[in-house]
């Protein structure tokens, strides 16, 4: 399978296409990557060195893959955060371009917009894009819980709150949605959950919380779960997903490092152990 990944690029560390485009491959799929920065290093350095690419360098790209005349042989389109509505809209015409091409195409969005910690760290005007341009247009989006409750005007409290969000965004566009950093009132002490809902059920996934914040963790969960969400049933491709991404960040922690360790981690990503059971919730 092929999958055209539309983000930004570090070449110091991993996050955007840097951290999204191995695990792909790891898991044996080919990989396009069109980059819309190439940085030294990610922001959280506070420093950072490289070009941010004009939405015309981006789109001229994304034209030439076309006249590859190869677009049609594109499975799916995986972008993250869009560091403005010219780039957001070059991403959704290329969405547009493939799915002409290739009806059966699919476009995964992560709606990056902020967290519970830091809040919105996009640039004015890009989560309401994300909200009313991105979200109708994608088949699946990886919202954290944060995003979600901006998406859906919610406050998510309860497992139901959050299963009322998450239909309210699917009802919207998207059929596939998979929230990431769960935590509501029920969520168990020093852990953090998952859930993924389909038009087949909903399921959720309970794993330790680490003590820890690193850059480009959710790049690869979006990485990861788009190419298990392509093979296995949703159920599966939130167990697999988990697995592989606590491995990754067990890792990291263990490791003390900043930058997440993605390499090191790569049996994991593509043998995952089954080690956290998945809850079906509906």
């Amino acid at each position: 399978m092929n999958i055209l990944s539309i983000q930004s690029s570090v070449a110091y560390g991993h996050a955007g296409n840097s951290s999204a485009v191995f695990p792909l491959q790891r898991l044996g799929f080919e990989v396009w990557p069109v980059y819309t920065v190439h940085f030294s290093n990610h922001t959280g350095y506070g420093e950072w060195r490289g070009p941010v690419f004009e939405p015309e360098t981006v789109a001229d790209v994304i034209t030439g893959i076309e006249e590859r005349g190869v677009l049609g042989e594109c499975d799916a389109v995986l972008s993250g955060y869009q560091g403005g509505e010219q780039v957001g809209a070059v991403i959704l015409d290329a969405v547009a371009r493939v799915k002409a091409a290739n009806p059966k195409a699919i476009y995964c969005a992560d709606p990056v917009m902020g967290d519970v910690e830091r809040g919105f760290f996009v640039r004015p005007g890009i989560p309401e894009f994300m909200r009313d341009k991105v979200i109708p247009a994608a088949d699946i989006v990886t919202p954290n819980q944060f995003e979600l409750d901006f998406l859906t005007g919610s406050e998510v409290h309860t497992v139901d709150g959050l299963l009322v969000a998450v239909d309210a965004l699917r009802a919207r566009g998207p059929r596939t949605v998979l929230v990431t950093s769960v935590q509501t009132d029920e969520t168990p002490a020093d852990s953090v959950q998952l859930a993924v809902v389909t038009d087949d059920g909903a399921w959720l996934v309970t794993t330790p919380l680490l003590p820890m914040y690193v850059s480009g963790a959710g790049d690869a969960t979006a990485a990861i779960f788009l190419a298990r969400w392509l093979t296995v049933e949703p159920a599966k491709a939130l167990a697999d997903t988990a697995d592989s991404v606590f491995s990754i960040m067990e890792r990291t922690h263990d490791a003390g490092t900043r930058e997440i360790q993605l390499i090191p981690s790569q049996d994991a990503i593509a043998h995952p152990q089954g080690r956290f059971e998945v809850v079906r919730l509906r």
